[in-house]
């Protein structure tokens, strides 16, 4: 298949440009730039994979959860592709594919991928692998909780799980308990949405360009200014 993956619900942009056994990935600058970096960025990985917009047969994005503003900024820029190319696009649960990611680093059986919230607040979920199936991921559940709470959370697979989370410096700062299990997931990219996105066009399961929306799990509060 032929897919363009976009990542940008953490500290940087990311696409990944998939064309058969080809991958081709490229990264941008600070976070603050992705709605400059990320239409050039996929630009360019298209054309190193030798690829044109009209040739892809779907386009995926991370759709969280995440930065709200890089959330909306990833899913505009994924829709405005897809609906140019007249191909399908398929959101792909953050979470999911950095758990899914993480199945190469790891033996552990119960995987607790975390993104940062609001301060001292993360969303997770907790996956169980199938020992049968590599690869093959059950969610047993997800939410939002203080860092005080993960431990609570991961407490019934206690010496069998690990955190994978983009920042372990700072979660382990935050809980100190976490150090040994906090999984640095620096290996999770754009590419990490493909395997979950060729699944989903396989079996025609992609929404409509419309129907395809951020999974925010939280409402945006602008800041107030001071008076």
């Amino acid at each position: 298949m032929k897919i363009l993956a976009i990542e940008c619900t953490h500290q940087v942009a990311w696409v990944a440009v998939k064309n058969g056994s080809i991958t081709v990935e490229r990264t941008g600058g600070e976070w603050q730039k992705t709605a400059e970096v990320v239409v050039p960025l996929a630009m360019q990985a298209m054309s190193a994979a030798g690829l044109v917009p009209a040739d892809l047969d779907g386009v995926a994005v991370s759709s969280g959860p995440g930065s709200f503003t890089a959330l909306r900024i990833g899913m505009s820029v994924a829709k405005g592709i897809a609906y140019g190319a007249g191909c399908p696009l398929v959101p792909v649960s953050t979470l999911a594919a950095m758990a899914r990611a993480a199945c190469a680093h790891t033996d552990a059986r119960h995987l607790m991928p975390v993104v940062p919230s609001r301060p001292g607040e993360y969303f997770y979920a907790i996956y169980r692998r199938d020992a049968g199936v590599p690869g093959t991921l059950m969610e047993l559940g997800q939410g939002r909780c203080m860092v005080q709470e993960l431990a609570g959370l991961l407490e019934p697979f206690s010496g069998d799980a690990v955190i994978p989370v983009r920042d372990a410096g700072a979660l382990a700062t935050h809980a100190p308990g976490f150090g040994q299990i906090a999984l640095d997931a620096a290996f999770f990219t754009a590419s990490s949405l493909l395997g979950l996105a060729e699944t989903a066009l396989g079996k025609g399961a992609a929404p409509t360009v419309g129907e395809a929306s951020p999974d925010y799990r939280q409402i945006f509060v602008p800041l107030q200014k001071k008076q």
